[in-house]
């Protein structure tokens, strides 16, 4: 069942820290877009991140894919960024180790994930060790909230996420109800006749585009929202193609909002 109430109230009865956080941000905002910028130059990154800004609630990077990173000139500046724009970060590094194994790849290696990203995601394949993993690594470098999200479906071509696999993913899931905040997918998740109510944020969405070479399947911002999503993840609808990412960075986040105002009123 859709969960038709507003994000602040939402907010006030979360379990999650990050969750109440993000819901109250994207109230004063008026956004529940979130900007996936994969670019392969810092220089690109930070500048999309600088224009996108005011219109996002949520940045999504895929930081290993930056060819010239370094945690001073790249994190440091995306920071500063967060805060001159008010939107939190979310790494989508989609773990899917043993606990030990995700928990130093979490918190060590050139990019320190945990110091600076509010949010980040993982694959169920592993079991609960993967969430018991992450959350201590998160406790050991920082006292800063950090969010889970489980990787419960997919948006690209044959994928295998779906069915007893999601289903399983879900228990995972209600394991842990601070830090574990939601899923990747396409839909609700359902839930709340356990006192579950999670973040659903989903990829694939696109106003123009249909789909990619690659597998990449769109959906409508109206047709994800109305089924359950929280968050739109748009990344090359924002950028792609020679678009002004002033221009559709408001355009998406006016389709979004105007998608949730429906979805609750």
């Amino acid at each position: 069942m859709v969960n038709t109430n507003s994000y602040s109230q939402r907010a006030e009865l979360s379990s999650s820290p990050v969750t109440r956080r993000l819901f109250n941000l994207m109230e004063e905002k008026k956004s529940n877009l979130c900007a996936s910028i994969d670019v392969r130059t810092t220089a690109e990154f930070l500048l999309l991140v600088d224009k996108l800004g005011p219109f996002i609630c949520l940045v999504k990077t895929h930081i290993d894919i930056i060819d010239d990173f370094s945690y001073e000139k790249t994190i440091l500046p995306l920071l500063e960024l967060s805060k001159k724009h008010k939107f939190m970060i979310f790494e989508d590094r989609k773990f899917a180790d043993i606990g030990n194994t995700v928990k130093a790849q979490y918190t060590g290696g050139v990019y320190r994930i945990a110091e600076w990203s509010d949010i980040t995601n993982a694959h169920g394949v592993t079991g609960e060790g993967v969430v018991k993993g992450l959350k201590e690594g998160a406790s050991e470098v920082t006292d800063q909230p950090r969010g889970l999200l489980m990787l419960a479906e997919l948006s690209s071509k044959g994928s295998l996420a779906y069915g007893e696999y999601s289903a399983k993913t879900v228990e995972i899931a209600k394991s842990d109800k601070e830090f574990v905040m939601g899923f990747i997918a396409q839909r609700d998740m359902g839930g709340a006749d356990e006192g579950f109510d999670w973040v659903i944020m989903t990829p694939g969405v696109g106003l123009d585009d249909k789909g990619d070479s690659l597998g990449q399947q769109y959906r409508t911002v109206d047709e994800v929202v109305s089924t359950g999503t929280d968050i739109i993840i748009v990344g090359r609808g924002l950028f792609g193609k020679g678009r002004d990412p002033t221009v559709e960075g408001k355009r998406y986040q006016k389709a979004g909002w105007d998608a949730y105002l429906h979805r609750t009123k």
